[in-house]
C-alpha cells in the first residue's frame, strides 16, 4: 500500500488497495507455487489482515498524511523527510507484527520443493534488480538510472519540471550516495536469513512465529555496524536533497504536492469507510 502511495497515482491506490487480496494471493503463489489448499488458506488469512488494515490502519494513515501536509505547506525541512521515513517504518512494523502468526502457520506447510521454488524466484528477482538499476555497470550509468527514477517521482508529485529545475535537481542528486549495491547486499542478507528461518518451520510453532515476527519487524537488525552507518548517511543525504528540491519548486508546484496529499487522505478515508466483507473462518 505504501509502495502504491509512493509510485502510483491516486487511482492506483484505490484500484490496487481494493484488489490487494487477489494481488497478494497471486504473488504468494508466484513465489511458492502454492497448492490449491494453501492458496485458500492464504486467502482466508489475508482477508482478515486486509479488513483489519482497512478499518484500523487507513484512518490513522489519513491523520499521518494530514501532518505531512501541514509540514509541506510551511516548507519541507530534512527533519520532516526523516520523520516521514520513520513513520513508514513504524507502520510497516505494525502490519508485520499483526500478520506474523498467520504467516507462520502458512509457512509451516511449505514443502522442500516449494522452498526450492522460492529460492529460484529470489534469484530471478535479484537479477532483475541488478538489471534495472544497472548495478553491475559503471557509476555514470548507475547515476543516470537513479536520476531518471528520481525525476519521474518528482514529476508525479510536483507536476511539470522546467529544464532549469531538472538540471539543478540532477546536480543536487550528485551529493546523494548511490545505494543500489548496498541495497543488493542487504537483500541477499535478508534472503539468507529467511531461508535459515524457514528451515525451522517444522519445530515449535509458537517459537517459529516469534522468530518470524522478530525477523519481520526488526528487519535491519542483521546489518553490520558499517552497513547501518552507510544506510543512515544515505537517508540523511536524501532527506537534505528533498528539502533542497522543495525550495526549488514554485508556488504552483508546491500546491500540487499539497493537493496530491489531500487526494490520498480522501482516498484512505473513503476506503476505510467501506463495509467489511464477511470474513471466512479458518
Amino acid at each position: 500500500m505504501l509502495a502504491l502511495l509512493l509510485i502510483g497515482g491516486c487511482s492506483m491506490v484505490r484500484l490496487g488497495y481494493s484488489h490487494l487480496d487477489s494481488i497478494a494471493t497471486w504473488m504468494a503463489h508466484d513465489y511458492f507455487d502454492l497448492t490449491s489448499e494453501q492458496r485458500d488458506a492464504f486467502a482466508r488469512r489475508f482477508d482478515r489482515l486486509h479488513q483489519w488494515h482497512r478499518h484500523d490502519q487507513l484512518p490513522e494513515y489519513a491523520r499521518f498524511l494530514e501532518d505531512m501536509q501541514k509540514r509541506a505547506q510551511r516548507g519541507l525541512q530534512p527533519a520532516d523527510m526523516l520523520w516521514l521515513i520513520d513513520g513508514f517504518r513504524q507502520r510497516y512494523a505494525k502490519i508485520a507484527a499483526h500478520a506474523a502468526a498467520d504467516a507462520a502457520d502458512l509457512l509451516a506447510t511449505l514443502s522442500p520443493a516449494q522452498i526450492e521454488h522460492f529460492r529460484k524466484e529470489l534469484d530471478n528477482n535479484n537479477r532483475k534488480f541488478l538489471r534495472e538499476n544497472r548495478t553491475q555497470d559503471g557509476e555514470a550509468e548507475r547515476r543516470k538510472v537513479y536520476a531518471q527514477k528520481t525525476l519521474s517521482q518528482l514529476r508525479e508529485w510536483a507536476g511539470h519540471l522546467s529544464d532549469a529545475q531538472e538540471t539543478r535537481i540532477i546536480a543536487l542528486l550528485r551529493a546523494v550516495p548511490l545505494t543500489d549495491q548496498l541495497r543488493h547486499e542487504d537483500r541477499l542478507r535478508r534472503q539468507r536469513e529467511f531461508i535459515v528461518l524457514l528451515e525451522q518451520r517444522t519445530g515449535d510453532r509458537k517459537v517459529f512465529a516469534q522468530r518470524l515476527s522478530d525477523w519481520l519487524v526488526h528487519w535491519e537488525a542483521g546489518r553490520s555496524p558499517q552497513q547501518g552507518q552507510l544506510f543512515t548517511e544515505s537517508w540523511q543525504k536524501r532527506a537534505q536533497f528533498y528539502a533542497d528540491v522543495h525550495r526549488l519548486l514554485n508556488a504552483e508546484q508546491r500546491s500540487h504536492i499539497v493537493h496530491r496529499l489531500e487526494d490520498y487522505i480522501d482516498n484512505f478515508r473513503q476506503l476505510s469507510e467501506r463495509k467489511p466483507a464477511t470474513v471466512k473462518s479458518s
